[in-house]
């Protein structure tokens, strides 16, 4: 819709706010509200607002940041509507000349999706973002509920799905299925596979809409990737394929390769095995992350690609004959933490650098890799993930393509961010160890 058309259809629908949204540097949704009658000139003008305080963006004497509504998320918010309705759209972050931010995460995703459009493709994605629901006491370690994989959800937790589903519905995410997970308590809600930054935008609105109902029951909705001890963690396994612009067929597929995989795929493939190590500090990035990247929960730990092997980092999930239009590989070490516009950045980014340089993946582990003592890994020549956020961050400090994608400002910015974090967690004590050692020495 212009923007004439959207400012008829709040004033129809008796819309009385408009919440434009944004991101900060690590992915949490900050919103700046303005009432309906000033919607006209935030679309012409842009709403203005002070970037040194929000975590990642500008400097003080370089605060004057202002907001461009992107007019094609606008949609009513279904649960807000007590002091009136409220419709949200999401913006891009301009400087006071009109340029892009180059802190904006989602301008660093523009340019990365360019650069492919340039080279004749369009980048799809489909994240599978897991989460869990607890009472409202989460402190306790209490789950919603004790059922397990794809069971039928206690009946608390189904009505609180599918008033998820319905909000999702009225925000424009087209649900496609949504399941119990392994967890207690853990659920999956799978929606349409599409271009990469029309995905980011209904993933923050996912997780948003998730959070908020969750609230509005008394519960607590957390992505993190490991809430609990000895439990699933969450993760957000990835599906992705290039689109060819010119002809609108899938650039992953050929008909005549033992797994159906173009040669395009299969450089994309050995771009993001490449630099994963590096890409971990975006994909994973909290420290809770690399909680969930061990053994025994089917979480990937070696560097490996296959087929139907869940063990692998990178998987090429089977599709029908028929459909070649969903040729795809999956990325299974993201987690729900990562900012989405950073992540599906590097992934296309990454790829298609292997592209450019018609770099080939080793050949596929179809062995549960688990099961390999050390001696079969070196022999393989398989490589592990970064057993630590510190260790991905010391990967992407010295990864000049990273640096590239990010852009210089945003990459400083979030290498001090998390070297922080992870110096104010390696610093801590915690229970475990004032429980295990405190009579012992």
């Amino acid at each position: 819709m212009k923007g004439r058309d959207i400012v008829a259809h709040a004033v129809q629908k008796d819309v009385k706010f408009i919440s434009l949204q944004f991101t900060d540097l690590l992915g949490v949704i900050k919103e700046v509200v303005v009432p309906t009658k000033r919607l006209d000139d935030a679309i012409t003008n842009g709403v203005w607002f002070d970037g040194s305080s929000i975590e990642g963006f500008a400097r003080i004497q370089e605060s004057d940041l202002f907001l461009k509504p992107d007019l094609s998320t606008y949609s009513l918010v279904p649960w807000l509507s007590d002091n009136g309705k409220t419709a949200r759209i999401i913006c891009d972050i301009c400087r006071s000349d009109g340029t892009p931010f180059e802190g904006d995460p989602r301008f660093v995703l523009k340019k990365a999706i360019a650069e492919a459009t340039e080279m004749g493709f369009q980048y799809n994605v489909g994240p599978e973002p897991e989460f869990y629901l607890f009472e409202k006491n989460a402190s306790d370690g209490s789950p919603l509920d004790s059922s397990g994989y794809f069971d039928l959800s206690s009946h608390v937790g189904y009505r609180l799905i599918k008033e998820i589903i319905t909000a999702l519905e009225s925000l424009g995410i087209n649900v496609e299925a949504s399941h119990h997970e392994v967890g207690h308590g853990q659920y999956e809600i799978d929606f349409e596979y599409g271009h990469a930054l029309q995905i980011a935008d209904k993933l923050l609105t996912l997780k948003y809409t998730v959070k908020k109902i969750a609230q509005m029951h008394d519960l607590c909705a957390t992505f993190i990737p490991k809430p609990l001890m000895g439990a699933a963690g969450s993760g957000m396994h990835v599906h992705q394929s290039l689109l060819n612009i010119k002809s609108g067929k899938n650039a992953f597929y050929d008909e005549k390769d033992r797994y159906n995989l173009s040669k395009i795929a299969y450089n994309f493939i050995a771009g993001q095995m490449k630099y994963v190590k590096a890409m971990c500090a975006i994909l994973c990035p909290t420290v809770n992350s690399y909680k969930r990247l061990v053994s025994g929960f089917e979480a990937p730990v070696y560097i490996t690609w296959a087929s139907m092997n869940r063990s692998a980092l990178i998987r090429v999930p089977k599709w029908f004959k028929e459909k070649p239009e969903s040729a795809r590989v999956e990325l299974r070490c993201p987690d729900p933490t990562c900012n989405p516009y950073l992540a599906f950045a590097v992934m296309l980014k990454t790829g298609l650098d292997a592209l450019k340089s018609n770099l080939m993946p080793p050949e596929p582990v179809e062995e549960n890799v688990y099961q390999f003592d050390d001696e079969h890994l070196v022999k393989k020549r398989i490589e592990t993930l970064p057993s630590s956020l510190q260790e991905a961050l010391d990967h992407l400090k010295r990864t000049e393509i990273l640096k590239e994608i990010l852009g210089e400002h945003l990459f400083e910015k979030y290498i001090a961010i998390k070297n922080k974090e992870w110096n104010e967690f390696k610093t801590q004590v915690t229970s475990w160890e004032v429980k295990n050692y405190l009579d012992v020495y």
